[in-house]
């Protein structure tokens, strides 16, 4: 009997090791499956982002960026401040940089960079960047009077004071001189100040989101389209940000289909990769 049990019992435990050993195996081979699978995804994603690069290389300015299929660019009079950011050049660099040099820690939020200096102070943030964009409108127009910012309190800060104290100079350089002291003084309340709420369905070219106050934010609407059939509507999001950092045209992380592009639609909601907005936070220049 004792001899019985003995012999049940190791029988018992031989099924166990060969199950054990069958188990182990097809672990191993599952692991080597996916290590497979992994590096196969990796490598296409790899080509992915090449190709896309390769393609940005191509860009040349905003209106440049491709549109999905079926769309085409609403007009824009060439004079407006639509038609300047629509003509605003994008770097071959795709590497969005900080102020100080370094590059950007996220570099997959945004789609292409405008070819517009930063500055070497952590000055030229969300608000910064459209007031900036503002002021080289008008700087290239020559409509110099028009460069003028409100700041804290009751203080204005207009371009032409600050080129007559500089010897009544309206070169590019003192105009980046006059945005540093704008930057410093102004911020997300400044472009409430100057800008009026218009209904997200009536959105422009040139039109801002704001949520001023601190934490704020604020970004420009730098080119649309329109799908001739459906009468859809889309739109590019441009944007600085904190730290000071390169302008640039983000991706939309919600709907790769139109990426860059964001459809205008009924949402209260408006999410962006790093700020989320509301449809009542649209506002436009008067």
């Amino acid at each position: 009997m004792l001899n019985e049990r003995i012999s049940t019992r190791n029988l018992a435990m031989k099924r166990s090791a060969l199950l054990l050993t069958i188990l182990l195996l097809v672990t191993l081979v599952l692991i080597v499956a996916f290590q497979y699978a992994s590096g196969s995804t990796g490598d296409f994603g790899t080509q992915a982002a090449e190709s896309k690069k390769a393609t940005q290389q191509d860009l040349n300015d905003i209106g440049s960026i491709p549109l999905p299929p079926g769309y085409k660019r609403i007009p824009v009079d060439s004079g407006s401040f639509g038609g300047f950011l629509r003509s605003i050049r994008l770097r071959k660099n795709n590497t969005v940089y900080l102020y100080n040099g370094q590059p950007k820690l996220q570099q997959d939020l945004h789609y292409a960079v405008l070819d517009i200096s930063t500055g070497n102070k952590d000055l030229q943030q969300c608000a910064d960047a459209i007031m900036r964009l503002r002021a080289e409108y008008f700087f290239a127009a020559r409509q110099y009077g028009n460069i003028s910012f409100p700041g804290s309190g009751a203080k204005t800060f207009h371009f032409e004071d600050y080129a007559r104290s500089h010897g009544g100079c309206h070169s590019h350089d003192c105009l980046l001189g006059f945005m540093e002291m704008v930057d410093a003084w102004c911020g997300t309340y400044t472009v409430a100040t100057m800008t009026k709420p218009v209904p997200l369905n009536n959105m422009k070219p040139g039109d801002v989101l704001v949520k001023a106050g601190s934490p704020g934010h604020a970004m420009i609407v730098v080119d649309m389209a329109l799908n001739e059939k459906t009468g859809g509507k889309i739109y590019l999001l441009a944007q600085g940000y904190m730290p000071a950092q390169d302008m640039h045209i983000v991706i939309n992380t919600n709907n790769n289909a139109v990426s860059p592009w964001y459809e205008l639609n009924n949402d209260e909601q408006i999410p962006t990769p790093e700020w989320l907005f509301y449809s009542n936070q649209l506002r436009r220049y008067w």
